[in-house]
């Protein structure tokens, strides 16, 4: 007697249901596993020259070149001469990678520009040897670099972490308050400087508008007047000081107006979270500018482990403690977020997150409590950051007077 086989019996309409399945995943398997061949081009960028890597599987030896740093058109040479050697198409893929550095993303948007699918790697997350001593050439780099790109567009997409790359608009909206705050740093430098080089006679000024007056004016312990060259170098270092203060009032007005009149979704966002008690113009700008304003969060953990705000446990066997916060996020929006979670608790002593740090660290050490600070910070960040989608306040927080 002649077997019936199982799909003989299946009724007819379920027979027809699984041989379109079959079919589907058919069509997804030879996706998956498409025998396409592709170009994979890793990029070791150094100041006077390029180290490329070319290769289309793993296990094949790297086509290795060297062309002068920021010499596109060659780069660009390089690749057809590849597609040639490795006897691909012209028109194949190309695939590209390069580690997060000094040149930025202007090299990811030219090589998108001309069509390579280009990444952007966090060096930080490349894979290491742990033993003591290793050698580390460019070569060697180039050759890793490669390896793992080609690893990473064949399944493995957590062998490194790629970096979100910003718009040209949102890139150049971070220059005004990174250099306000480079120039608080140069105000605050140039003052102890002042201070510490009077000191060493005995002398102490407050570098204001009379403070020139002041320094000739100005005598040692003996009774005589300073001495001509510390004179002059306190001088040079008040003319800088005076200068940065210039600098700083002039991009405050810049920021107080594009406030006032720019009409933008990010600007928008810094208004918004200046009706907020204890949020000031600083803050507010800052965090849209670096995070809320170009960045959309899938969810609270990705917010927190890109301003470097999560915790970093280590465990092994029945070991285990805390390290401490990552850190390995923007550190701007980090010693933003920490500033502003002191200013909560000022300025939102009823509010839940200001609540809670009493509840848990009014009575701890001071090594608590700043421990403490920080997960008010990330707290924090997610509330203002929900604030911001949805428009819900944080829990028991409240707006500005008049608002």
């Amino acid at each position: 007697m002649q077997e019936i086989g199982e799909a003989d019996q299946l009724p007819y309409t379920e027979l027809r249901v699984n041989q379109a399945q079959e079919g589907t995943m058919g069509a997804v398997r030879e996706r998956e596993y498409s025998t396409e061949k592709k170009l994979y081009v890793a990029l070791e960028l150094g100041q006077t020259t390029w180290k490329l890597g070319f290769g289309t599987a793993l296990g094949r030896p790297a086509r290795r070149r060297t062309v002068a740093a920021r010499d596109v058109v060659a780069l660009q040479k390089e690749i057809h001469r590849a597609k040639e050697k490795l006897g691909l198409a012209y028109a194949a893929s190309v695939y590209s990678c390069y580690e997060a550095g000094l040149d930025a993303f202007w090299i990811h948007r030219y090589l998108v520009a001309h069509d390579v699918k280009n990444v952007v790697v966090d060096s930080a997350s490349i894979e290491v040897n742990r033993r003591s001593k290793q050698t580390k050439t460019d070569r060697l780099d180039v050759e890793k670099l490669l390896r793992m790109l080609i690893r990473y567009h064949n399944g493995e997409p957590e062998v490194w972490h790629v970096v979100h790359v910003p718009s040209v608009a949102a890139e150049d909206g971070r220059h005004l308050h990174r250099q306000l705050c480079t120039f608080r740093h140069d105000r605050n430098r140039h003052t102890n400087r002042i201070w510490g080089l009077l000191a060493t006679q005995g002398v102490r000024l407050k570098p204001d508008k009379d403070f020139l007056e002041g320094v000739k004016q100005a005598r040692c312990w003996d009774g005589q007047p300073l001495p001509p060259g510390l004179r002059r170098r306190v001088e040079r270092e008040y003319a800088q000081l005076r200068a940065v203060k210039a600098q700083i009032a002039e991009l405050k007005r810049q920021r107080k107006h594009q406030i006032a009149t720019r009409q933008s979704r990010e600007v928008e966002m810094v208004r918004q979270l200046m009706l907020v008690r204890g949020i000031g113009v600083n803050g507010a700008w800052l965090l849209v500018m670096e995070f809320f304003g170009w960045r959309d969060f899938r969810n609270r953990r990705e917010l927190g482990a890109l301003a470097g705000l999560t915790p970093t446990p280590y465990q092994s066997g029945s070991s285990y403690r805390e390290q401490g916060i990552s850190k390995a996020g923007n550190r701007w929006v980090r010693a933003m977020m920490v500033e502003l979670a002191w200013c909560w608790l000022r300025y939102q002593p009823e509010s839940g997150l200001a609540q809670w740090y009493r509840q848990n660290y009014d009575q701890a050490g001071r090594r608590e409590r700043k421990t403490g600070i920080v997960a008010v910070a990330r707290k924090l960040l997610i509330a203002l950051w929900r604030y911001l989608e949805t428009g819900a306040l944080p829990p028991n927080a409240v707006l500005k007077p008049g608002v």
